[in-house]
């Protein structure tokens, strides 16, 4: 992909370690910023609405995008397809628009394949047990379905080497406040700015004429 104005973040973290809303809650207080809205062809859940929660399309018209190139990364789970839109990333980065992919690793491999400038975050908890006991308040799943969990955690946590900044969830708010700092210092890079001020650039590094 090539370089736009905006910023693509890879943010990935086991289940229970607050990335979703770590995320939601930086999204409020900068309009400049999303969230990709991923396809699937799974069935919409209760109170999940078409083009705000993902964009849910048949396993036809998704396998027809597969052959048109049209994802930055895609994968089968459980036999339901997910994608990320190529042609959607491309127009929000376009725009000077900050987008967050929520991904796990193996996506992540696929999506620096073909935007190898996306900076990846992972976000860890302070201990197992820790993540195992949010897992547990959650209400939500079968302790039979948390086991299942905790061992994806281990599996998805040994890649966490592979992303370029490491955030560590145990006080929220100060997890929040390095979740922004790394966002607004990669918005400040050379590349993004001279992205956003390609005029400006030009202008003041044109040889005066004599």
């Amino acid at each position: 992909m090539q370089e736009l104005a905006g910023n693509l973040f890879i943010i990935s973290a086991p289940s229970g370690a607050g990335k979703s809303s770590l995320i939601q809650a930086l999204l409020k207080n900068h309009s400049d910023m999303q969230v990709s809205v991923s396809h699937t062809t799974r069935a919409p859940r209760p109170g999940e609405q078409d083009g705000v929660h993902y964009h849910f399309i048949s396993v036809e018209q998704f396998k027809a995008l597969i052959a048109r190139d049209e994802f930055l990364e895609w994968a089968e789970v459980f036999g339901n397809y997910y994608g990320t839109s190529k042609s959607t990333i491309r127009a929000s980065l376009s725009q000077g628009i900050d987008v967050f992919l929520d991904i796990d690793w193996q996506g992540a491999r696929q999506i620096r394949q073909q935007a190898p400038s996306a900076k990846g975050i992972f976000i860890l908890p302070p201990s197992l047990a820790e993540l195992e006991q949010r897992l547990n308040q959650r209400g939500q799943d079968s302790s039979e379905v948390i086991a299942k969990r905790m061992a994806q955690a281990h599996n998805e946590m040994s890649h966490a080497d592979e992303y370029e900044y490491l955030i560590i969830n145990d006080n929220f708010d100060t997890a929040l406040a390095e979740f922004e700092r790394i966002v607004l210092a990669q918005r400040n890079g050379y590349g993004s700015q001279a992205s956003k001020h390609n005029l400006l650039l030009k202008q003041l590094l044109a040889k005066t004429a004599n």
